[in-house]
């Protein structure tokens, strides 16, 4: 792992702050790839200025890499984080990210051919935390038709710039799921914490590139 359990780092007030995240991928010795993951949650607000001057090429040769992938700006959907571990901070022409995370990517993904780029595909991330939304506040859900549970986390701007946290309620009418999978929106009468199982967690992405955690059940 890339990073060391430490004291809990805990930040509140998240829901529709933004951020932005780096993923250096390289080679997993195994005939796969991964991304270091890259995260500017509790250093900046990842500003547009700084976050659109970032040249992932050059990144990619700063950082000695095969490719750097640049993932944002993205805006929270939780309330509070908890992480129980986390890596160093770096600084990518002048934006610092801290490293939160470690993503096995699926040969299926296609995230290093951004054009050919597939949705609703599950990925592992290696991290370790605790994701917490409020009582009262919306919660927006993919059902799948074998009863998994993924919660957004994130919206994102990287597909489209006009999405705001208020539009996330009629965004089903805007995505094509997979067979017998379905989008709702609820009000949680309790506050949800979705913690990750064995420094593991699940995400997929739809196709405006926001991404949904898996509820373990």
């Amino acid at each position: 792992m890339p990073y060391t359990s430490k004291a809990p780092r805990h930040l509140s007030g998240l829901r529709d702050a933004r951020y932005g995240e780096i993923l250096l991928i390289s080679p997993d010795g195994g005939g796969a790839l991964k991304a270091e993951v890259y995260n500017t949650l509790g250093l900046n607000d990842c500003p547009l200025e700084r976050w659109k001057a970032l040249d992932p090429r050059a990144l990619a040769e700063e950082f000695q890499v095969p490719m750097v992938y640049l993932n944002g700006p993205r805006f929270w959907v939780v309330d509070e984080i908890t992480a129980f571990a986390w890596g160093d901070t770096a600084t990518f022409t002048g934006l610092e990210a801290r490293l939160v995370a470690e993503l096995r990517i699926p040969q299926e993904l296609g995230l290093t051919d951004t054009k050919s780029k597939n949705f609703y595909v599950d990925a592992t991330v290696e991290r370790d935390t605790e994701y917490i939304l409020h009582s009262g506040k919306p919660v927006h859900e993919l059902l799948a038709p074998d009863s998994r549970t993924y919660v957004m986390q994130t919206y994102s701007h990287i597909v489209d710039d006009s999405l705001t946290i208020d539009s996330l309620a009629a965004l089903g009418e805007r995505l094509h799921l997979p067979q017998g999978w379905r989008y709702r929106v609820r009000t949680a009468e309790e506050d949800l914490a979705i913690r990750t199982v064995n420094g593991e967690a699940h995400v997929l992405q739809d196709e405006l590139d926001n991404t949904y955690m898996l509820v373990p059940r």
